[in-house]
């Protein structure tokens, strides 16, 4: 029997095949990180990852491909982290301070491929001059935080908030936690702890309702 038509060399083959990809998402994660995304050619993740670019043109079928893999990898991982925290809170209170911490503490757990998606979300442009990833990023971290705003109010916890002020109130938390990534960026040493608690604090009593404890 031919190695082709063997099943079991296949099911080999494809393990191979997913674990060369991801050595190969890897390594672009990490040159993006370190030397951004202008210089992170496919010539350079290949030389890095010890392979030859045809390496990566079998895997992938372009840049765009391989850019488009890291992004959907992030926010998978990304994910599997927050949800599974957030879902085990019982309280909106608790949900949204285990929204902040869980996502701060990702960005610090996951570094490089934090500071990847971050050029690729900045920097990717469609071909109708159009940043890629952007309106798919928005969407998918601020809903999260509606949904939780939304329940607090619902269930007398929260301040009331219209749909417009709940979305207000999702872009500031999202946008404080981003600005600890670009914080992290350049202070490698930041104390994540402290900055996690402040923030906790600031928006535990930005959406409390009056007379709530």
């Amino acid at each position: 029997m031919s190695k082709k038509k063997d099943p079991a060399n296949q099911k080999k083959m494809s393990f191979i095949e997913k674990a060369r990809r991801a050595q190969i998402v890897e390594c672009a994660i990490e040159t993006i990180a370190e030397v951004g995304l202008t210089q992170a050619s496919l010539g350079e993740i290949a030389k890095r990852a010890k392979i030859s670019k045809g390496v990566i043109s079998y895997h992938f079928a372009n840049k765009e491909e391989l850019l488009e893999q890291i992004n959907i990898e992030y926010y998978i991982a990304w994910q599997s982290y927050i949800a599974p925290r957030i879902e085990a809170q019982k309280s909106p209170k608790e949900m949204l301070r285990v929204y902040i911490e869980s996502n701060l503490a990702f960005v610090a757990e996951n570094r490089k491929h934090v500071f990847a998606v971050i050029e690729l979300v900045s920097k990717t442009i469609t071909a109708n001059g159009k940043l890629q990833f952007a309106a798919e990023h928005d969407e998918a971290v601020l809903v999260p935080i509606e949904n939780i705003l939304t329940q607090g109010m619902q269930e007398g916890i929260f301040r009331e908030f219209t749909k417009s002020s709940a979305r207000v109130m999702a872009l500031t938390i999202r946008n404080a936690i981003d600005g600890f990534t670009m914080e992290l960026m350049r202070k490698p040493h930041l104390d994540v702890q402290e900055y996690t608690r402040e923030l906790v604090t600031i928006f535990d009593i930005s959406t409390r309702k009056q007379g709530v404890t």
